[in-house]
């Protein structure tokens, strides 16, 4: 509903999107950019790693490079990647400065419909109801990203903005119960923070809070309808990726409880088994 769509306070290109993305190597990174613990949301693109620092994303939310549309939401902690083919074309994309149920719509500029990143589909526009192929990544630390990566590129500070990505803006909003913008379905469940990593397969939801994963040894087995499932989860890290039986990533989405529960009320939980 057009009346759920909040001003987010920027405005159109308040926050700007990066359309020229440079990159660096990881060492060059090592001396200039992250630091072990730096949170990073990587990519393997026909075998070819990158990794687009969290600290840089707060601040762009969007990355339009040549192998996917990279988005960020820093009010739903939402790292997604995108296939930038839709329905034949080509599309790039920025960011609108308006929200849905607190998370980043974004526009594209080759038909100005406006699009929802954690629904992956327009909302707005000609292209309304059209969708994003959502792509696999890991949302994870610089240090267990570099040594799974050693060869990985960056996305380098050298945005064409002068901005202190040393400085987050959104200081102490994870820790917080606080939402800054309303959303329409609630859940006391969890902290409306805690981390999930949720999948999609078919019309099946499911979210695997960290909370849980952090008392249960990796991988943990699980089929979700017919599918065979293997989340594995790395404690020091804070990492969680899904895997299908034949070992390959799937595209998921790690974030904040609440964002994941306002979109998908109906998700499966997982839970810790009872101890016999």
């Amino acid at each position: 509903p057009v009346a759920d769509i909040y001003d987010g306070g920027p405005g159109k290109d308040g926050i700007p999107a990066i359309h020229h993305p440079k990159f660096i190597s990881a060492d060059a990174a090592d001396q200039n950019l992250l630091k072990a613990e730096d949170r990073v949301l990587g990519l393997v693109h026909q075998g070819k790693a990158r990794a687009y620092a969290i600290k840089i994303l707060n601040w762009h939310e969007i990355v339009n490079d040549r192998i996917g549309v990279i988005t960020y939401c820093p009010l739903c902690g939402t790292g997604m990647v995108f296939a930038t083919q839709v329905q034949g074309r080509k599309l790039t994309f920025g960011v609108s400065g308006l929200l849905y149920q607190s998370d980043m719509l974004l526009y594209d500029h080759q038909t100005e419909s406006l699009w929802s990143q954690i629904k992956s589909e327009a909302v707005t526009g000609s292209l309304t109801g059209a969708h994003l192929k959502l792509l696999p990544s890991t949302h994870t630390n610089w240090e267990s990203w570099k040594t799974a990566h050693p060869d990985t590129l960056v996305l380098s500070d050298e945005t064409g903005y002068r901005r202190d990505y040393d400085r987050d803006p959104y200081q102490g909003y994870e820790a917080s119960e606080r939402l800054m913008f309303g959303v329409k379905a609630k859940s006391r469940k969890y902290h409306p923070k805690e981390i999930v990593i949720g999948i999609k397969l078919g019309n099946t939801f499911k979210a695997y809070p960290f909370s849980a994963l952090d008392k249960v040894e990796s991988p943990v087995k699980d089929v979700l309808g017919h599918t065979p499932l293997q989340i594995f989860y790395d404690r020091k890290s804070r990492t969680a990726v899904i895997r299908d039986e034949k070992n390959q990533l799937l595209p998921t989405v790690v974030g904040f409880w609440f964002a994941w529960y306002t979109f998908h009320p109906e998700t499966l939980v997982y839970s810790v088994p009872p101890k016999n």
